[in-house]
């Protein structure tokens, strides 16, 4: 038995290495063209989310055309207004958040009785990062000339691709379904519509409990009468987008600044509050917002958005998990059909003639 194992064994770690080589070469080349591959990814990921919206509009008389430029107008115009929005709230509070940050320290240091000679060091160490802290990271990430002609043309290629993805998405995936054969034609069409359903189900579910979670935050911090709250808000939103790791960062904002206004009682009051609500939602809000389709332990969830974090920074912090269940679901279709089996029996002698 041994023997016979050892062959399909060899196949199969050969296999794993071969993706683990293919998956770098993607991610080196996407990284060498990011410019163009961040915008299409984005834009891709978005159509499919909004398709649906862009479809009622059709049924209700209008063109494709007008319809996906209402929806990318709208979306961009959404986009602007918030980053706006954010960026000028951040800029104008900066003061106001160093000040919290300052003050919680201050109080943590007083409660934790640290050695005043300590605790200079320290800040002349906080000190010694001036550029971000004294212009906030926001504004370092945008400042220059250079920086803002990216970001332009990125959006706009984002944009234009969005468009023609929902205008004429529909043609395209039945173009490149028509292009393989008859008997596998009905099974990878309904793998692209199942993985579009995957996509929609993760974006409209993270909307929902990244607003959710903000929105608990946010008359929390109302109800503590905490200063930034708009702050707190945004972050916690946006920040629900990355699992466990935006929640993270958004409620220790909303720690900090509690902890620098009201001290420890009203910092640990924010702590329970985030944890509370961060806890009720992977456990009963988020099975039901997401759907049976994206069933996945959230232990899972942890480890390939931490994966996806390192190989595909932002972006794959944020796709990490639909992709995993994209492609547990491809490679279960894969097997269902033998073709892994099939593979595996085509590469057995070649492993065996070299194990021998």
């Amino acid at each position: 038995m041994a023997g016979i194992g050892m062959p399909r064994l060899g196949v199969w770690a050969w296999a794993f290495v071969g993706i683990v080589a293919a998956t770098a070469i993607i991610v080196t080349a996407f990284a060498a063209v990011k410019e163009i591959m961040l915008p299409l990814t984005f834009a891709v990921v978005l159509a499919i989310i909004f398709k649906p919206m862009a479809v009622r509009l059709t049924r209700r008389g209008m063109r494709a055309g007008v319809a996906a430029g209402i929806v990318v107008l709208g979306l961009l115009g959404l986009m602007v207004l918030v980053a706006v929005a954010t960026v000028q709230g951040i800029v104008a509070q900066r003061g106001a958040i160093g000040s919290s940050v300052d003050d919680a320290a201050a109080e943590a240091g007083d409660s934790l009785s640290v050695d005043p000679a300590t605790w200079s060091a320290v800040q002349e160490s906080v000190e010694t990062m001036a550029p971000t802290l004294q212009f906030g990271f926001v504004s370092t990430l945008v400042s220059g000339l250079g920086a803002l002609v990216v970001i332009a043309s990125a959006s706009i290629l984002g944009a234009l691709i969005m468009y023609y993805l929902l205008k004429d998405g529909t043609r395209l995936r039945r173009s490149f379904v028509n292009r393989v054969g008859r008997g596998v034609r009905g099974e990878l069409d309904d793998f692209i519509g199942a993985a579009c359903r995957t996509l929609r189900s993760y974006g409209w579910g993270r909307t929902v409990m990244s607003a959710i979670v903000a929105t608990v935050i946010g008359l929390t911090s109302l109800l503590l009468g905490l200063p930034l709250v708009l702050t707190i808000v945004v972050v916690n939103f946006v920040g629900g987008y990355i699992p466990y790791i935006g929640a993270f960062l958004g409620g220790g904002l909303a720690v900090i600044i509690a902890l620098g206004d009201g001290g420890i009682p009203e910092a640990v009051i924010m702590l329970i509050v985030v944890l509370a609500a961060n806890l009720l939602l992977e456990n009963f809000v988020e099975p039901v917002v997401m759907g049976s389709n994206l069933d996945i332990h959230p232990l899972v969830v942890l480890v390939v958005t931490a994966l996806g974090g390192l190989v595909g920074g932002i972006v794959g912090l944020i796709l990490a998990v639909p992709a995993t269940v994209i492609a547990a679901d491809g490679l279960a279709r894969l097997q269902r059909r033998g073709v892994l089996d099939e593979v595996a029996d085509r590469a057995e002698p070649a492993v065996r003639r070299a194990l021998d």
